[in-house]
């Protein structure tokens, strides 16, 4: 047992990322009844879906699970207010300062985690009272930071400079790659680019397939203009690229953009037009598989390099 299996209660410290499309209870509850902590992804999700998607949780895990709430979204005081009624005992905040809600969910005795991409930002929430932080290197999928900083480079800093615990998130779907993060100081691991390719994802069939047939260098991070966002080149991407040669500014990057194109991709399978917002790991990700076996093969794999790793013999 570590801190961060402690603060959560749960056998093992993967976290699964709450990310918008993919992540609903399915997949959340599989996690957690895999001995992790499954997390429902309420940035896609209306204020009534959210509860459904709650109560559907519960039903199908009696062990904890948590919330990821992107804090600049719409109807974010909706869906605090179901959180609270539905006595969710984790919210995994991201997307915004943690300043505003930190002290009002930790009076309602929920456990407060923040996604950060940056050492000043993780030492802004450690003052603000936060019980963890998830440090993300850009290699990771979705909205992203733009400092540009490795896991390698990041996990280590806060580490050594934070004293509230650390998650590593970003270019992390195998047990080495834990282990890792785990010699960088890191207590546990978010993993968010895996378990999209899972069968319990919400994720489209088209998106998954992609992802698994992906190769490196398939991903970028683009459109930091306007909110920086890792995803797999597509048409849509091109027309990204086109925009910049033209030397667009932000209002037709906006327009561009549109409303919906994570939706449209993700989640209806426009493999074409809609946003595929994965992470760099994907090239490494060749089939699609149970939540259950994605964890215990990571988990299984992690426990093998830390013994490869103790029998070293090193002079």
């Amino acid at each position: 047992m570590n801190r961060i299996t402690k603060l959560f209660n749960i056998e093992f410290p993967i976290i699964q990322a709450g990310m918008v499309w993919c992540s609903g209870w399915e997949l959340a509850s599989s996690v957690s009844n895999s001995g992790g902590l499954g997390i429902i992804g309420a940035g896609s999700m209306y204020p009534n879906i959210l509860d459904s998607q709650i109560k559907k949780c519960k039903n199908a895990t009696k062990l904890p699970f948590g919330v990821n709430l992107p804090l600049l979204y719409p109807d974010i005081d909706k869906h605090i207010e179901i959180i609270i009624k539905n006595k969710v005992p984790i919210v995994f905040t991201s997307a915004g300062s943690p300043k505003r809600w930190t002290k009002f969910l930790k009076s309602h005795k929920i456990i407060i985690v923040h996604v950060v991409s940056s050492f000043d930002f993780a030492k802004k929430c450690q003052n603000e009272g936060v019980d963890a932080i998830v440090a993300e290197g850009f290699e990771a999928g979705g909205h992203n930071g733009r400092e540009e900083t490795t896991s390698m480079c990041l996990i280590p800093n806060i580490t050594t400079n934070i004293n509230i615990p650390t998650i590593a998130a970003g270019g992390i779907a195998s047990g080495k790659a834990m282990a890792a993060a785990f010699a960088l100081g890191a207590e546990g691991v978010q993993i968010g680019s895996r378990f999209v390719a899972s069968k319990e994802s919400s994720a489209h069939i088209n998106f998954k397939n992609a992802i698994i047939n992906s190769n490196e260098g398939d991903t970028s991070l683009t459109l930091k203009e306007l909110t920086p966002v890792r995803l797999l080149k597509n048409k849509f991407y091109d027309k990204i690229q086109n925009a910049y040669l033209k030397k667009s500014n932000i209002d037709q990057l906006n327009s561009l953009l549109g409303k919906g194109r994570a939706k449209k991709g993700m989640f209806e399978g426009d493999l074409e037009e809609g946003e595929l917002e994965i992470g760099q790991i994907s090239s490494t990700i060749n089939k699609i598989k149970s939540a259950s076996e994605i964890f215990d093969e990571i988990k299984n794999e992690f426990y093998l390099i830390l013994n490869n790793l103790n029998n070293l013999n090193i002079k």
